[in-house]
């Protein structure tokens, strides 16, 4: 079976330990065996696992962070991994990114070792010299949210942007550095139109049938930055919406390979029942191909050509599906509710047909549903100590 391009999913370890014997003999006490297998009909290409660092430490206690070799037992090369600390002083997952078809089972090696460093895929950092935006990219997409700086400007706006890339290295940097990003010099470009609207998937209160916008972050905090995974965190200001006051808190991350990011969005307020809220996507004037899938919870467009610069297909998944979607306001929205202190969890993101892997709607919107029945099926972690 082709492997399809999962490593965007975001994947909770289901793990367990076990015996020295089920290999037919045991280990050396300078290493440990983990072994990530997927019973699910999906096949996942380049999937960036976590592996919670208790298990990690619980098998190899020997382990010293600096000195550690992550090797696949049957090729004998060596895995791309990272420790994710989430924000936090110590250690939280070992990341490491690997390929297993549908029904196959991988086998890595942790051993001792100097590590060969890894090539940074993926970027996030705050840009105060445009008006605070925040940017975020991997080897596949990049994207920006805008910050308070932005909001007295008469070119504000409030969704998340897409920057359309045909490389696979970072851009971030240089583009802010060249200012001449609404250009394709040959990586790509920002031809997306955000404005005063959810652009590609963001979130917004839905008070008395009508779309009310959180507008521009006031304060982020770095999380992780690669290499395989980048996350962080923005806060908003608190707005009230017809008598009801709305203070959120989006943690946004991003993994190597990935089209989509994972939003979790932190949501207090003063409504006395569950909140209503609409992740959204900006549709175009012109026609364009939208799926609103409620029962898997894909919301997908296929946006019209824009002219030279090409078409974008932008998409929203949700695991808590079935999810009522409707075309209103000029967006494809998908309705959801949050209780004050719960949380709303989805991804969102974008793929260029000038980058060449996905190049038809037909095709985005495969992506999607497959990432859905992905989310449905992860992958599972097993640590033979």
């Amino acid at each position: 079976m082709a492997f399809m391009n999962w490593n965007h999913i975001r994947l909770y370890a289901c793990w367990c330990l076990c015996g020295l014997c089920w290999t037919g003999k045991a280990q050396s006490k300078s290493e440990s065996i983990v072994r990530i297998t997927n019973a699910g009909p999906v096949a996942f290409a380049n999937a960036v696992v976590e592996i919670p660092w208790a298990t990690v430490r619980a098998a190899y206690p020997q382990i010293d962070t600096a000195q550690v070799r992550v090797i696949q037992l049957a090729t004998g090369k060596e895995v791309p991994f990272q420790w994710e600390k989430r924000g936090e002083k110590t250690i939280q997952h070992l990341l490491v990114q690997v390929s297993v078809g549908a029904g196959e089972t991988v086998q890595l090696a942790l051993r001792r070792g100097k590590p060969t460093k890894v090539t940074p895929l993926t970027y996030a950092r705050y840009v105060p010299e445009r008006f605070d935006d925040f940017a975020w990219e991997n080897d596949r997409i990049a994207f920006r949210i805008y910050g308070a700086a932005l909001g007295s400007r008469p070119d504000n706006a409030y969704g998340t942007d897409v920057w359309s890339k045909r490389t696979g290295q970072l851009i971030i940097n240089r583009w802010y550095q060249q200012n001449d990003y609404h250009k394709d010099n040959g990586e790509g470009l920002d031809y997306y139109k955000v404005g005063l609207t959810l652009g590609a998937g963001d979130l917004g209160v839905f008070v008395n049938d009508s779309i009310g916008y959180i507008h521009n972050y006031r304060s982020w905090e770095i999380l992780d930055n690669g290499p395989l995974r980048s996350a962080f965190r923005v806060k908003y200001d608190p707005y009230t919406f017809r008598g009801i006051t709305v203070t959120m808190t989006k943690t946004i991350s991003l993994d190597a390979g990935a089209q989509l990011s994972r939003m979790e969005v932190e949501v207090v307020h003063t409504a006395a029942g569950p909140l209503p809220l609409v992740a959204g996507i900006i549709l175009r004037e012109e026609p364009g191909v939208l799926l609103l899938d409620e029962q898997k919870g894909i919301l997908g467009y296929w946006e019209p050509r824009h002219g030279n610069d090409g078409t974008l297909g932008i998409g929203c998944v949700f695991p808590s599906a079935p999810v009522s979607m409707s075309r209103q306001y000029g967006h494809g929205l998908a309705k959801l509710g949050v209780r004050s202190g719960d949380r709303v969890e989805y991804y969102t993101g974008a793929a260029w047909d000038k980058a060449g892997r996905i190049t038809t709607g037909q095709a985005w919107l495969g992506y999607l549903q497959g990432f859905a029945a992905g989310l449905k099926h992860p992958l599972t972690v097993g640590v033979v100590k």
